[in-house]
């Protein structure tokens, strides 16, 4: 409680709070404009931890991912069109609520699921991590380097739909973060001295999330203006609380385990989150046509999965999702290695942090529901406006990282590279966790190596990497399994008179 009221302290003083809010508005504004994640913002920010402290620069990233989190329920309630993956589930019901004019309520039981999930979560971190850090830091590297085998197999396997397309993204990612001489012999740097120190994860980050998103909407750019659902000031009636307080604390005990887990991601607890409610409401007749329990649901599940994120990014170095991986270099950038001697070495920034993120999502509910009117004319930013300002910024952040024009010529050849991946449905995450998680595995591998003289056999001599081997055994078995499942049977043909009502 000490170190808690410390961090408060810490937390509370007027720069790093003044970061909050920059990070929370921030957050909101990239997670309402479609297209735009809080991942992109992280990246096009990341130039700023040159020149602010650890503190300032982790809170303000912490604001914009939970602010981005919030964003996004504006943009799938409204246009039905989630930014985030983990906002598809709420445009299900949020934006048939939208459209029968409840935008109002719709957007008010995000907001306030939301807030009770974060909090709810943010609790259940200052009680996880220190019990969590004090068993962590018995791993040795044999356990480390399965754990993290564990989190490349999920990012492919288990949070994507083709498992062909997400091990394409992983050796993307890999042979990107092989790139240097950290070895001591100098690897694809093709006789570049320029790529003798590897290549800087800001200028691949900018480069996938920014270049290449604004190179997609370039392509698929239309002039037709987007159409928007007015939208008054949030309110919630007496019934629609009755109806929102328990699928709110149901979707917070879906959320957060599944973020803590190190093969976590916030698609499927929103998912199952809207499942249950669907079988479990006592107005079936409404799902489909703008049910409240289909919103409040899965976005107290969306963050409360974005809270469990933080468990094992700071106890296991470990990121689950493509924002936590950028969080995860911000923090290496300044000398410090998240993981299980994080609280010993780090106590003042751990705690600034986990304070930080209550007020973070207090913020987000006090500014937010008074500002979605605005958030809403946000939309109305033309998109080729918007995204020119996007490749100046992410121009200018790639370029400050070293001051070499050499940069710029590889942020447009990862910017490519990150067009012609969502061209061909490849997804980012697994690369930009491969990018920053693999030269780390390869010392752990060394490491194990080293102190055992070779033997191999010193990779499974640890109980915890046993436990990870027999996870990683069962989950492939059951992808296998799952691959040979005879495909679903054809549809019976249809008689002509019927294709001719189809085709009316």
């Amino acid at each position: 409680m000490d170190l808690l009221l410390e961090g408060f302290q810490q937390a509370l003083t007027p720069t790093n709070l003044l970061f909050a809010c920059l990070g929370v508005l921030l957050g909101t504004a990239v997670g309402v404009l479609p297209g735009i994640g809080p991942a992109m913002a992280l990246a096009l920010l990341l130039p700023v931890t040159y020149s602010v402290g650890a503190d300032s620069a982790i809170i303000m990233f912490a604001g914009v991912y939970y602010g981005g989190m919030y964003g996004g329920s504006t943009t799938s309630i409204l246009l039905n069109t989630p930014g985030e993956s983990s906002s598809v589930v709420t445009a299900i019901e949020g934006n048939k609520m939208a459209k029968r004019g409840r935008a109002a309520q719709a957007l008010a039981t995000a907001a306030i699921g939301s807030f009770i999930a974060g909090t709810i979560g943010t609790v259940l971190l200052w009680i996880l991590v220190p019990r969590v850090s004090d068993v962590v830091v018995e791993l040795g590297a044999p356990s480390y380097f399965a754990l993290m085998l564990l989190a490349f197999l999920a990012v492919t396997t288990v949070l994507g739909a083709s498992k062909l397309r997400g091990f394409i993204s992983l050796f993307l990612g890999l042979a990107i973060g092989l790139v240097g001489t950290s070895t001591g012999q100098a690897r694809l740097t093709f006789g570049e001295a320029k790529l003798a120190d590897g290549i800087d994860i800001v200028v691949v980050a900018v480069a996938i999330f920014a270049i290449g998103e604004a190179l997609w909407v370039a392509a698929h750019l239309r002039r037709k203006p987007l159409e928007i659902i007015p939208v008054g000031q949030p309110w919630m009636g007496r019934q629609d609380w009755k109806r929102s307080w328990k699928p709110w604390l149901r979707g917070t005990a879906y959320g957060f385990p599944f973020g803590a887990l190190p093969a976590g991601g916030a698609e499927m607890p929103t998912f199952l989150s809207y499942v249950t409610e669907k079988k479990l409401t006592r107005h079936p007749e409404e799902f489909g046509k703008g049910a409240i329990e289909g919103v409040a649901g899965p976005e107290a599940a969306n963050n409360a999965s974005a809270a469990g994120t933080m468990l094992p990014l700071l106890t296991l170095g470990l990121p689950t999702t493509a924002t936590a991986a950028i969080m995860l270099y911000a923090i290496q950038s300044y000398g410090i290695q998240p993981g299980p001697l994080l609280l010993d070495n780090e106590p003042g920034l751990v705690w600034a942090l986990l304070a930080s993120l209550l007020i973070a999502n207090t913020l987000l509910l006090v500014i937010n529901l008074p500002l979605a009117p605005l958030w809403a004319k946000l939309l109305r930013i033309p998109r080729p406006q918007l995204y020119a300002g996007i490749l100046f910024f992410a121009t200018l952040g790639a370029y400050s990282v070293n001051f070499q024009a050499f940069d710029l010529a590889l942020l447009l050849a990862f910017g490519v590279l990150g067009f012609a991946m969502r061209r061909f449905g490849i997804p980012v995450l697994p690369l930009i966790v491969a990018v920053i998680l693999g030269p780390e595995m390869e010392r752990k591998l060394t490491e194990a190596l080293a102190l055992s003289g070779g033997e191999v056999s010193t990779l499974w001599g640890e109980p915890v990497a046993v436990v990870v081997y027999v996870v990683i055994a069962l989950m492939l078995a059951a992808v296998a399994i799952n691959g040979l499942r005879p495909p679903a049977p054809a549809q019976p043909e249809i008689a002509d008179d019927e294709k001719e009502l189809v085709e009316r």
